[in-house]
């Protein structure tokens, strides 16, 4: 083909070596324009074809393989397999040129090779993530390993390719640079080595709510990579997390609550110490009106007044005997109050208790787990609960102890 056109511009006059170049450029040329040519009916028309017949399956495999680029790497490969066997027969006087455009061509079409696995690794990611047990047992971690080995074996390859050396000889010359690229990849190998503990010990999964304090992260696991694990706050930051720093150091995994039956409420107010005082007739009297409480005062007083007649205690003295407080019919209102409730889960720890007193009062904890986990909802159900124990509590004659404010303050130098 290249002697025709040398000789068409031979005639016309040219001398040999610019009817050469001619022919070159002109040859160039057509091999783009017809690479070009075949490459948009590959791609306009072929694929086309095949994405039409792909929507219209059922199967979503191969919609996670079209959207992937894996057609339209594929497509690549059928012009370049002609342009390899095109260029001989075009050229036909420049062996060493050939041979050297040759290998080009198969280190681009080893290239291509290379990056239609990586579509092929990133479908199968795709169509595994539909699957339920993907978010026990992620892959994409072990997937992006082996893109990692690919891209290395691919750069050998097209290294070896155009140099024209045998691969173990090339590979011979790398492992003097194995230091080299062990620092490169340190952080690949470290999460590799996190990746296969975490997985394999089930600590962390695609949807978990996980807080790491020292990373800034309290929120939902969206992403598990090679390197990182991807986590988006509440307040919608994303933040990307050291995957072997998850080994290597603590972090909290809310699973087992949003497994569990019930999410905790532990929160306690603290009772002015003050306040609390033995029950008076009158206050007895007033208590035993309030529906959750009827039975059980009923029952107490009379269990205490037997204690009392049988042991002969003179009751004049409040302290002589035994006695109900306000600070103890409080305490069973309140779990009355929470057994009635039907947001509380009766099955788990129920504890209404009080805890070493302080110099803030004496805390009274509240200790149940509410039926509804989600975060919204619990907020609510917390909330009703202790605002109706802060409104009841002046109604057993007791305090909600508080640090004196700006406005006691000024209270004060008003009366003075």
């Amino acid at each position: 083909m290249d002697k025709f056109i040398i000789d068409f511009f031979t005639e016309l006059g040219i001398s040999e070596s610019w009817a050469v170049f001619y022919a070159m450029i002109i040859l160039i040329a057509g091999i783009i324009l017809f690479s070009i040519l075949v490459d948009i009916i590959t791609r306009k028309i072929l694929l086309s074809v095949v994405t039409r017949v792909i929507k219209k399956t059922r199967t979503k495999w191969d919609d996670a393989l079209l959207k992937t680029g894996l057609f339209s790497r594929l497509a690549q490969i059928v012009p370049i397999i002609l342009l390899y066997f095109m260029f001989p027969v075009i050229f036909q006087r420049a062996d060493s040129a050939e041979e050297f455009i040759q290998r080009i061509i198969i280190a681009y079409l080893t290239a291509v090779i290379v990056s239609i696995l990586f579509s092929l690794l990133t479908a199968v990611n795709s169509i595994y993530s539909t699957y339920e047990i993907s978010k026990n047992r992620p892959i994409k971690g072990y997937l992006q390993i082996v893109k990692v080995f690919l891209v290395i074996i691919g750069t050998v390859l097209i290294i070896s390719i155009i140099l024209n050396q045998s691969v173990i000889g090339l590979l011979t010359g790398i492992g003097a640079m194995s230091a080299v690229l062990m620092l490169v990849f340190k952080d690949s190998i470290l999460g590799l080595v996190a990746a296969v503990q975490l997985s394999g010990n089930d600590m962390i999964r695609i949807g978990d709510w996980v807080s790491i304090p020292a990373h800034g992260a309290d929120g939902d696991v969206i992403d598990i990579k090679l390197q990182t694990v991807s986590i988006q706050n509440f307040d919608k930051t994303i933040v990307n997390v050291p995957i072997y720093s998850l080994v290597s150091s603590s972090f909290k995994n809310w699973r087992g609550m949003s497994e569990s039956d019930g999410r905790r409420i532990k929160r306690h107010i603290n009772i002015d110490i003050n306040s609390v005082k033995f029950c008076s007739d009158e206050l007895i009297a007033r208590l035993k009106e309030i529906k959750l409480l009827e039975d059980y005062i009923k029952e107490r007083q009379k269990e205490i007044d037997e204690h009392n007649t049988v042991k002969k205690i003179n009751t004049n003295q409040l302290i002589n005997g035994r006695r109900m407080t306000n600070l103890g019919v409080f305490r069973k209102y309140i779990g009355n109050y929470l057994n009635d409730n039907p947001m509380i889960n009766k099955n788990m720890t129920f504890l209404i208790r009080q805890l070493q007193p302080t110099d803030k009062g004496i805390p009274l904890e509240i200790y149940v787990f509410s039926k509804d986990k989600i975060w919204a909802n619990y907020e609510e159900i917390q909330a009703d609960i202790f605002d109706h124990i802060l409104a009841s509590v002046s109604t057993f004659e007791l305090a909600v102890y508080q640090s004196p404010s700006g406005l006691d303050f000024r209270q004060i130098v008003r009366i003075e």
